[in-house]
């Protein structure tokens, strides 16, 4: 007689596959760049980040999320935010990964590169925590506009050493830039910033202050000649507690792990880093790298998500077969995978141009907005319709699904929502060397494609009447990051991986919903790409 309580037709366990190695999109993406595609940190980092050890910590921290502890038991104030001990499992991992601020000083010749793929790779298993990472990396470029500062603090945040409590050589930086009464608007902030001998006294309220366990924060305030950027260390140079007041923790959607907090400034110790009414253009360097890491982010929950979907459809059968053979669910699966290995060529994209440094400085300046604004908008859709192919079992928490999608819409958000990014986009439009730069680069692909030849035209045609322009920022920005993801694929991609890209979102044949690739692609050689052994 069977069993009844045997568990049959069941996946296994994802684990013991390296979500380095086996990603075929991410080492197309990596070549033209740099020498990566066997990379032994990056291999290990993907050993580690599929393992069974990795994925059993994802859920506890997001199931545990930080707690705020305000004052100590005879009421001094301590304002510290206690964390289950999963978050710091994955933060050590991170940081001694050099996932952090290691680029800076690194003499890799694809440092930024490198680091991205690993962040890539290291945030498929629980993303909350790459918000201080991020902010840590994005810091460094900032704190250059004032020598002293980087000396004292660039090292520090460098070193792969993770010191919670600051008792150690390495450091963790967080931003304080929005207020209750302008979000995006930050020259509405009504922050002071007092000048006291050699630094400033601050005195405000911050309504979203990132990660406000970390060492140092970038803080916008007003100072006496305008808007400016302050260095908040959390431990005065005496060693005393610098007034930094949490309020709350948010209540988040999602990015449970993480800690986002209010923070009020009671003549708290800052230092100036750039010029007095400087501060947007002095932070604006932050906001650039962690709107990278934002693209990286989405691009690496659209990964686990599409890995998710495809080990559920490769090892379940219904009606008779795996779901994986039965024409739609392939076309699904086809389909979010051109979405994510679009995704992931367009931020490794990215990533390489800041090893350039300078001369690709054009290209940042309208790419960044450009990914910032389509691969974070993709990414919820993309998200949910990889949970469905779970069916009701990717609706139940400890398939790790819903904390993909609760993490979904996060990035579209941070660092200036999908409004703001497009209007970036006409702003560095402005400029006549962004444009060649983007005009430069999906020119290469000139050709390939009568689709893709077409919709650059088609771009143009829309910059040549700028009259209520701002009204279609949105449609400018979708067309020109999806015309830059199929130049990427058509020269770095498979062909049928290109073809298939270029087809659907270019040339008519898709109607927009997963799963609705024409009968003429060649379904499943997408589909096996997408796990390689």
């Amino acid at each position: 007689m069977a069993d009844p309580f045997a568990v049959t037709n069941q996946p296994p366990p994802l684990d013991g596959v390296n979500f380095f190695t086996a990603d075929a999109s991410l080492r197309d993406a990596l070549t033209p760049y740099g020498d990566l595609a066997n990379d032994a940190k990056l291999t290990s980092i993907g050993a580690l980040a599929g393992s069974r050890e990795a994925l059993d910590q994802a859920l506890p921290a997001n199931q545990n999320p930080p707690v705020l502890r305000t004052h100590d038991r005879y009421g001094n104030r301590v304002d510290r935010v206690d964390f289950h001990p999963s978050w710091h499992w994955l933060m050590d991992k991170a940081v001694g990964f050099g996932l952090q601020a290691a680029p800076w000083l690194s003499d890799h010749p694809s440092a930024h590169l490198r680091r991205a793929a690993g962040f890539f790779v290291w945030g498929q298993v629980e993303p909350g925590h790459g918000c201080p990472i991020s902010m840590t990396y994005a810091a460094v470029p900032a704190l250059r506009a004032d020598k002293a500062l980087a000396e004292h603090w660039v090292p520090r945040l460098a070193a792969p050493s993770y010191n919670p409590g600051g008792s150690g050589p390495g450091a963790l930086a967080g931003m304080g830039m929005t207020e209750k009464q302008g979000g995006s608007d930050v020259r509405a902030n009504l922050t002071e910033a007092k000048p006291v001998g050699d630094s400033y006294r601050l005195t405000g309220h911050k309504w979203f202050c990132s990660a406000p366990q970390v060492d140092v924060f970038l803080v916008l305030a007003q100072a006496p000649g305008g808007l400016s950027c302050f260095v908040v260390p959390r431990v005065l140079e005496d060693g005393s507690r610098n007034v930094f007041a949490l309020q709350r923790l948010k209540d988040k959607l999602g990015n449970r792990s993480n800690a986002s907090s209010e923070v009020e400034f009671h003549g708290t110790v800052g230092h100036r880093l750039g010029d007095e009414g400087a501060g947007v253009r002095t932070i604006i360097e932050m906001v650039a790298a962690t709107r990278l890491d934002c693209v990286l982010g989405s691009a690496g929950l659209m990964r686990r998500a599409l890995v998710e979907a495809t080990w559920h459809a490769t090892h379940r059968s219904a009606f008779g077969g795996l779901l994986r053979d039965k024409p739609v669910m392939r076309n699904v699966l086809a389909d979010l995978s051109l979405e994510s290995a679009a995704a992931t060529m367009l931020a490794m994209r990215l990533a390489a141009a800041v090893d350039a440094g300078e001369a690709d400085a054009a290209f940042r300046r309208i790419a960044l907005p450009l990914a910032k604004f389509w691969v974070c908008k993709r990414t919820p859709m993309m998200v949910a319709e990889a949970l469905e192919c779970l069916g009701g079992n990717g609706y139940v928490e400890e398939s790790g699904m819903p904390l993909l999608f609760r993490e979904s819409p996060l990035n579209s958000i941070w660092e200036g929502s999908g409004n703001v990014n497009a209007l970036d986009v006409l702003r560095a439009l402005q400029r006549p060397e962004s444009l060649d730069a983007w005009l430069t680069e999906v020119g290469t692909a000139k050709g390939y494609s009568s689709h893709l030849d077409r919709a650059i035209t088609d771009v143009l045609t829309m910059l040549a009447d700028l009259d209520g322009i701002e009204g279609r920022a949105r449609v400018l920005a979708a067309r020109m990051a999806v015309v830059l993801q199929a130049s990427l694929l058509a020269r770095h991609a498979p062909p049928e991986i290109a073809d298939a890209f270029i087809a659907s979102r270019l040339g008519g044949d898709w109607s927009g919903v997963f799963g609705t690739l024409s009968p003429s692609v060649e379904l499943p050689g997408i589909v096996d790409r997408v796990l390689v052994h």
